[in-house]
């Protein structure tokens, strides 16, 4: 749990720019937040144009989403964002895509990060992650539908891993009775690693 290994992380991700030399449009640093002590880290897809302003990772209309169904988890947003790691695939806004949606960032883009995601797991050590979004989700337990990955915990490496769906207002498939039923029971699981981890 080095503080200051992490600091020096922090700091050459805040000045990367391997995207911007391979032609991509980033439009932000890069956005993240949290010790080295923390037990749970949360992995999204990239930040958004809110967390472009904020600076705060998870900070706009999908963040409050999660932090809606962390708080029926048993995490308080203040306490988790003081006292966890919060991160992403990609670590600078992508910008606009065709759709006006937020662009998702490309195989390359998330190539060019990995080594940061890397560095943190090694210098964080979460015990728990929690993968958010299916650009997230693929990274760490591969391509799979939804339905049998939402609210199940697996184990992998050495940690444990509960990914829940992407809580954009654009992700139709939060709609679906059927999906809200999983991301319930997984939440539930989330409540119970609470307990049993002392989170």
């Amino acid at each position: 749990m080095d503080e200051a290994s992490l600091a020096k992380l922090h700091e050459e991700m805040r000045h990367c720019r391997r995207c911007l030399k391979a032609g991509y449009p980033i439009t932000s640093g890069a956005i993240f937040s949290g010790p080295a002590t923390a037990t749970v880290m949360v992995v999204g897809q990239a930040p958004g144009v809110r967390e472009k302003e904020t600076g705060l990772p998870f900070s706009g209309p999908a963040g409050k989403r999660l932090f809606s169904w962390l708080a029926k988890a048993g995490f308080e947003e203040e306490e988790f964002r003081a006292m966890q790691y919060i991160t992403a695939i990609t670590r600078c806004y992508p910008g606009k895509g065709r759709s006006r949606g937020d662009r998702v960032p490309t195989a390359e883009e998330r190539k060019l990060c990995a080594p940061f995601l890397v560095c943190e797991l090694d210098l964080v050590q979460p015990g728990l992650i929690i993968p958010v979004g299916r650009v997230a989700i693929d990274h760490f337990l591969g391509r799979g539908k939804l339905a049998d990955l939402i609210g199940v915990v697996f184990e992998k490496d050495g940690r444990l891993f509960l990914p829940l769906p992407h809580p954009s207002g654009a992700n139709l498939w939060l709609n679906r009775p059927k999906s809200q039923a999983l991301i319930r029971a997984a939440l539930g699981r989330l409540r119970q690693l609470k307990k049993e981890m002392a989170l």
